[in-house]
């Protein structure tokens, strides 16, 4: 791994405000199953399966589900692939969708970005990178908007991953257990030993400061984390994280690793994020090119913690906290939204 440390980006993003930005926005309303489009790769059995079920227990109406087909198995669209794609979800998707989910766990990448970008941002090369260099900034990063595709143009996804169909019940079932459950729990910040992956770990004592009296926030000095029953939200930096059998996740719990692959889920040479989700973590996050150890590439913990404590679902939450999100695939169930009343 050929890990670059630009202090000065690093120190940056941790001085950024922890409240999102104003802008002239159309008023917040709750983002539900109406505003969600489901793709479905209808040439993938599994795709397929995942797509009814979620489209059966969220109540998505029958007018959001999107498909396209595609041979499946392989872990990587080619940009022109990608764009035929891109152009079919969009034809299929109304004024009233707000943002995806997208029914496989590959492919995970279009070309030089991970899948969800692509199909949230377009493929554009400047959200890729060769080597140990900043990309384009996500429009949506940090933004108070409730409505990204009337007010920003954009449609956020996250992947409901998965390596069968029990697990994507699991997980969907969790995220529906979550809805307006207002849980109690801890938010483990872990300050570990691997000097690269812990550059998150600096802004941990204001995420503590400015969060701490609304949340149970513990930052401990660790490489693992082992028998707690009561995890909510989970941030570190290793290529692997252990101890996972031996936790209990709230239903709508936030969970990542910041390291080269993780976003690579099907075949990563360090721990796939899809290990969070089958540990019982609701949403999770990983990189699926290298992207050096820049913070602004990987959620910003108090960020991702603020806007879902504020209500938010976990799809918004993680989007807006992710500054360069071009390399880094989001997976999980989008619609958990705990912390907000559910009607």
């Amino acid at each position: 791994m050929n890990w670059v440390t630009d202090l000065r980006s690093v120190v940056g993003f941790a001085l950024l405000g922890l409240g999102a930005c104003g802008g002239s926005f159309s008023a917040p309303a709750p983002f539900g199953p109406p505003q969600l489009g489901v793709i479905i790769n209808t040439a993938d059995p599994l795709s397929r399966q995942i797509g009814a079920e979620y489209q059966r227990l969220r109540q998505i109406p029958s007018e959001n589900i999107i498909r396209v087909s595609f041979p499946p198995g392989g872990t990587t669209l080619s940009p022109k692939v990608f764009e035929r794609l891109a152009r079919e979800i969009k034809a299929q998707s109304g004024e009233e969708i707000q943002g995806y989910a997208i029914a496989w766990a590959q492919p995970y990448r279009a070309g030089c970005m991970s899948l969800t970008s692509a199909v949230t941002l377009g493929f554009d090369p400047s959200y890729c990178a060769r080597g140990c260099s900043p990309t384009a900034l996500s429009p949506y990063f940090n933004q108070a908007t409730r409505k990204p595709y009337s007010d920003l143009g954009l449609r956020p996804a996250m992947m409901l991953a998965s390596g069968d169909f029990s697990q994507a019940q699991a997980l969907i079932n969790r995220g529906i257990a979550a809805d307006g459950s207002a849980p109690t729990g801890t938010a483990y910040l872990l300050s570990t030993s691997d000097k690269a992956r812990n550059v998150r770990a600096q802004g941990f004592p204001q995420v503590k400061q400015i969060l701490g009296s609304r949340f149970r926030i513990e930052i401990l000095r660790a490489d693992s984390l082992k028998g707690r029953r009561d995890v909510m939200f989970y941030f570190t930096g290793l290529p692997r994280v252990t101890g996972l059998e031996t936790l209990v996740f709230r239903p709508g719990a936030m969970a990542d690793h910041l390291t080269s692959t993780g976003g690579q889920l099907t075949d990563s040479g360090q721990m796939s994020s899809l290990r969070w989700l089958e540990a019982g973590a609701t949403a999770s996050y990983g990189a699926v090119v290298e992207p050096c150890n820049f913070p602004q590439k990987f959620a910003h913990p108090g960020l991702a913690m603020q806007f879902y404590l504020n209500g938010e679902t976990v799809l918004e939450s993680y989007w807006k906290s992710v500054a360069w999100p071009g390399q880094g695939v989001f997976i999980g169930e989008p619609l958990a939204r705990p912390f907000s009343r559910v009607k």
